[in-house]
C-alpha cells in the first residue's frame, strides 16, 4: 500500500516528522511490525539492530613495566529496547560503521588501563579475567551510545623481542618436557618389558614345544627300537624255546637209551651172575646134602641120586630165565629174590621126591612082611 512501511527483522524503523518519540526524541521507533507513513510529510530511516564485529589491535604497558601487544575481537549490536535504538540512532544513523570503529577505541582504552594493573603472569594466565574486567568497565559507556557487547575474545599476547613470556613459559616447558621424557622413559621401559616379557613367553613356549617334541621323538624312536628289537627277541626266544625242546628231548633220549642199556645189558649180566651165585648155592647145597648122607650112611644110594639130579633141575629152573628179557624194579633185591625162589623151587622138589620115596619104601616093606632087614640092606649096599 502506498505510504505503509516494514522494518526488517534485523532494523528499527525510525519515522520523523510529526510528533516527536521516546524522550522527546526527534523521531519514534518501530520495530517488529509496519507503519502507515505519510509521504511528503514524514521521513524514514533504518538503524541495523544486526551484530556487528570490531578488532582491537593495542600494545599496552603491564604494570611491571612491560610491552605487550594484545589482539581481541569484540562482538556488539544496537540494544533491542527503544532507548539503545534512540541513543545509537542519534550517533550513528547517518554513519554506521563509526559504531565498529568508536566500540575498538572504547576498548583499547580500557584493555590498555586494565592491563596496566595486572603482570604479565596474571594477564597471560587469567586471560577471562582479563576479558571480564574490560566488559565490566565499558559497559556503562556503551550503554550510553545504545550498545551492548556480547563477548569479548583475546586472541594473542605478544611480547615482542623481550623474550618474557618465554622466559616465563620456559620452566612449564621444561616440566612439561621432563613429564613428556619420563612418560616416553615409562613408554619406552613399558614397551622393553612387554617386549621382555613377550620374548620370555616365547622363550618358554619354544621350550615346551621342544620338551614335547623330544619326547615325541623318544617315544618315537623307543617304539622304533622295540619294533626293531621285536624281531630278533621273538626269534631268540623261539630259538631258546627249541633248544630247550631240543635239550629236554635229549634228555629224555639219554635217559630212555639209560634204561634201554639197563635193560639190554645191565639186567641180562646180573641175571646171567646170578644163575651163577644159584647154581654155586645149588652146588653147595648138594655137597652139603652128600656130606650128610655119608655120615649118616642111610638111604645113601636114594639121596645121591637126588643131590645129583637137584644141580640139574635149579639149572633147568634158571635156564629158562637166561634167554628173558626180565625187568627188575628193585634192583639186586629183586634178583636174589628171583634166585631164592629158583632154589626154593629145587629144594622143594628135591623134598617132594624124597618123601614119594620114603612113602614107597615103607609100603614096600609092609608088604614083603619080615623083609625089613633085608631092605636096610639093600639099601646100605
Amino acid at each position: 500500500m502506498f505510504g505503509y512501511r516494514v522494518p526488517a527483522p534485523d532494523q528499527a524503523m525510525l519515522i520523523s516528522g510529526g510528533r516527536r518519540g521516546l524522550g522527546g526524541a526527534p523521531f519514534r521507533v518501530v520495530t517488529g511490525h509496519g507503519k502507515f507513513v505519510l509521504p511528503v510529510f514524514r521521513k524514514t530511516r533504518f538503524l541495523t539492530l544486526a551484530m556487528r564485529e570490531a578488532e582491537v589491535e593495542e600494545k599496552c604497558v603491564t604494570r611491571q613495566g612491560i610491552t605487550l601487544t594484545v589482539r581481541s575481537v569484540i562482538a556488539f549490536k544496537v540494544g533491542n529496547d527503544d532507548e539503545s535504538i534512540v541513543n545509537a540512532g542519534q550517533r550513528f544513523l547517518s554513519d554506521q560503521e563509526q559504531m565498529a570503529i568508536l566500540t575498538g577505541r572504547i576498548f583499547a582504552g580500557h584493555l590498555r588501563s586494565i592491563i596496566g594493573s595486572m603482570t604479565v603472569e596474571e594477564i597471560v594466565t587469567e586471560r577471562q579475567k582479563l576479558a571480564t574486567e574490560v566488559l565490566e568497565t565499558s559497559k556503562a559507556e556503551m550503554a550510553k551510545i545504545g550498545l551492548i557487547v556480547d563477548s569479548l575474545q583475546i586472541q594473542s599476547i605478544d611480547d615482542g623481542d623481550t623474550g618474557y613470556i618465554e622466559a616465563m613459559s620456559a620452566p612449564h616447558k621444561a616440566a612439561i618436557r621432563r613429564q613428556a621424557q619420563i612418560a616416553q622413559a615409562q613408554a619406552t621401559q613399558t614397551a622393553a618389558e612387554a617386549e621382555q616379557e613377550a620374548a620370555r613367553k616365547q622363550a618358554e613356549y619354544a621350550r615346551q614345544t621342544a620338551v614335547v617334541q623330544a619326547e615325541y621323538n623318544a617315544q618315537v624312536d623307543r617304539a622304533q627300537a622295540e619294533a626293531a628289537q621285536a624281531g630278533p627277541l621273538a626269534q631268540a626266544h623261539a630259538q631258546q624255546e627249541v633248544l630247550a625242546a631240543q635239550t629236554e628231548l635229549a634228555q629224555r633220549k639219554a635217559e630212555l637209551r639209560q634204561k634201554e642199556l639197563i635193560a639190554e645189558v645191565v639186567k641180562p649180566a646180573e641175571a646171567e651172575a646170578e644163575r651163577i651165585r644159584l647154581l654155586a648155592v645149588a652146588e653147595a647145597e648138594r655137597m652139603k646134602i652128600q656130606a650128610e648122607a655119608a655120615a649118616s650112611h642111610d638111604r645113601v644110594a636114594l639121596d645121591r641120586m637126588l643131590i645129583d639130579q637137584l644141580p640139574g633141575i635149579v639149572k633147568e629152573a634158571s635156564g629158562g630165565l637166561a634167554g628173558a628179557n626180565v625187568n627188575v624194579l628193585n634192583g639186586t633185591d629183586g634178583l636174589g629174590e628171583i634166585a631164592a625162589g629158583l632154589v626154593g623151587q629145587g629144594l622143594t622138589i628135591l623134598d617132594s621126591v624124597r618123601q614119594n620115596l620114603n612113602n614107597g619104601g615103607s609100603a614096600k616093606a609092609a608088604a614083603d612082611g619080615h623083609g625089613g632087614s633085608d631092605g636096610a640092606r639093600v639099601g646100605i649096599e
